[in-house]
């Protein structure tokens, strides 16, 4: 096996024409030097060098080794160099996984804030619920993920997973802006049980929070409408179709919509960054960095639209 230091040793050796000036060059003894050309021309099964009395004879082989073995130590030079780079967050790559009302409200920010400090780099992105993008981040394919939990539904993770709180939204009631309680700016859940509810899909960790928040007051939704796009859900009550609880990120605001906070009790949604115990890409930090900024602004600007 041909070694980096190999073709360093006969490069020398070519270059002074003696064992003894090439190791004095290379800080070796001359018996290690005649070690190293012996077990590589072994390995080889060329003789790299006529020996003479006080010098030594480089054959076409030794040529051959030194010519095509710069070309490796070139390339070696700029992978170190290369790696260098990506160790230090110059170069690389980051991958991001995130549910969509975090992709539309803070991701922009990050993203935009990554590739000015370090352009260099190339990030990819993954979209879905947290449950759906999960395996990726646990089988190495995301090095971040966005996601969430409600007060109401708490949940835990696999244990090679960290959580890193970043923002707080609060859940708010979309109302018609015909209904009867859209003058108002509080309303008491108990007062809602007659209403009929447009939510997310019955699986969902909103939709199973809005059963127990109804649950606390005493009676079971009517949800006649479901749909994961809070676009939709808002659109929907727009028009008159129902009513809504909505994360103050998914709150889509509209000439025939208007926002009422639960008295009492303000439920919240919490958004989180997850990522695994063992990722090193040195990329992780920048991002947690701007993550958190971008969410600290995102949630300033939500909460104060709906009222905190």
């Amino acid at each position: 096996m041909i070694s980096p230091l190999h073709i360093q040793t006969v490069r020398e050796v070519v270059r002074t024409g003696s064992f003894a000036d090439a190791a004095r060059n290379l800080g070796y003894t001359a018996s290690a030097v005649s070690q190293q050309v012996a077990a590589l021309e072994r390995a080889c099964g060329l003789v790299l060098f006529e020996r003479r009395a006080r010098s030594v004879r480089p054959t076409s082989a030794a040529f051959l080794l030194v010519s095509k073995g710069n070309d490796v130590l070139s390339a070696l030079a700029t992978l170190e160099r290369e790696l260098r780079t990506v160790a230090s967050g110059e170069r690389g790559a980051l991958q991001l996984g995130s549910f969509p009302t975090a992709s539309a409200r803070i991701l922009p920010r990050v993203l935009a804030e990554l590739s000015r400090i370090r352009p260099g780099i190339e990030i990819t992105l993954s979209e879905g619920e947290p449950d759906e993008l999960l395996p990726e981040l646990l089988d190495g394919d995301l090095d971040l993920q966005l996601a969430y939990r409600y007060d109401l539904f708490p949940r835990s993770w696999p244990d090679q997973l960290v959580e890193t709180p970043v923002m707080d939204e609060n859940l708010v009631l979309c109302v018609p802006v015909g209904h009867p309680l859209a003058g108002g700016r509080t309303v008491r859940l108990r007062d809602l049980r007659s209403e009929t509810w447009i939510a997310s899909r019955p699986e969902s960790s909103g939709a199973q929070a809005l059963l127990r928040l109804c649950g606390t007051a005493g009676f079971t939704p009517n949800i006649a409408f479901r749909s994961n796009d809070y676009a939709v859900v808002c659109g929907l009550v727009a028009s008159g179709l129902g009513i809504a609880l909505v994360p103050a990120l998914g709150c889509v605001p509209g000439p025939g919509l208007r926002t009422l906070r639960l008295s009492r009790r303000t439920p919240r949604r919490h958004v989180i960054v997850l990522r695994r115990v063992s990722n090193t890409n040195p990329l992780v930090k920048d991002a947690m960095r701007g993550l958190a900024e971008a969410a600290r602004g995102v949630e300033a600007e939500v909460n104060g639209a709906t009222g905190r």
